[in-house]
């Protein structure tokens, strides 16, 4: 199993979503983050002058699939996330799920996803 951590924009999280559900992956969880780049944040200006925001507002979306899904989920995120042309458009990491158990169940690994 892989565990996908996508680091996305605030805007793209409903359009990740929906396409993620179109695909047949409805379970994942988000997380509210801040975080920089290469860029090391941006400027902006205000009344008082310049200033800069190192840390801007992500998400951070987080599902674990079975070894032969990852490709296609991590595809679909890229797609979805990529025609932002301004930077800042994320990061994905992928790692892998030793097991999975489903607390209600028992069900472990891919019966519980």
């Amino acid at each position: 199993m892989k565990r996908i951590e996508a680091v996305i924009k605030e805007e793209n999280l409903d359009a990740v979503k929906d396409a993620l559900d179109k695909a047949g992956f409805a379970g994942m969880t988000v997380f509210n983050a801040k975080g920089r780049g290469t860029s090391g944040g941006i400027n902006l200006e205000w009344r008082a002058g310049t200033y800069k925001v190192d840390f801007l507002h992500k998400i951070v979306l987080m599902l674990v699939v079975k070894d032969e899904d990852y490709r296609k989920v991590v595809d679909i995120v890229v797609e979805v996330c990529k025609s932002d042309l301004t930077g800042g458009a994320g990061k994905i990491f992928v790692s892998t799920v030793d097991e999975v158990i489903r607390i209600r169940t028992g069900e472990r690994d891919n019966e519980a996803l």
